[in-house]
């Protein structure tokens, strides 16, 4: 994951101008809501397949708005799933990478904009 961003901001600004100031803000609530309740369920993993459809949606919502590490570790899982070879190393990762990348995101959102 060496060289990819924790946080794309020209991505994020791009929603921004997309959609509006005030949308945007809805549209980062809604997000964070949205992957913390996924994040808790990768740990609950059933199967191979639902863990894939999982990691999937992740990697797009977090594409979506910009977190280029979060959904780069997502699209790896994924393909790990769709295998049959995801460890549980690789699902911490994508937790611990979550939890940063929120962090920053939400420290730095205000300045960026």
């Amino acid at each position: 994951m060496k060289g990819t961003p924790m946080i794309d901001w020209d991505r994020a600004k791009q929603l921004r101008t997309e959609v509006g100031a005030e949308d945007f803000l809805d549209i980062v609530e809604l997000f964070l809501e949205e992957v913390d309740e996924e994040i808790e369920k990768l740990a609950q993993h059933s199967c191979p397949g639902v863990l894939q459809d999982r990691l999937h949606f992740l990697k797009g919502s977090a594409l979506n708005l910009g977190f280029s590490a979060l959904s780069k570790l997502c699209h790896d899982g994924e393909r790990d799933a769709a295998n049959g070879t995801v460890e549980g190393a690789v699902l911490s990762k994508i937790q611990s990478t979550y939890a940063k990348s929120k962090i920053l995101f939400k420290n730095e959102l205000s300045s960026r904009f």
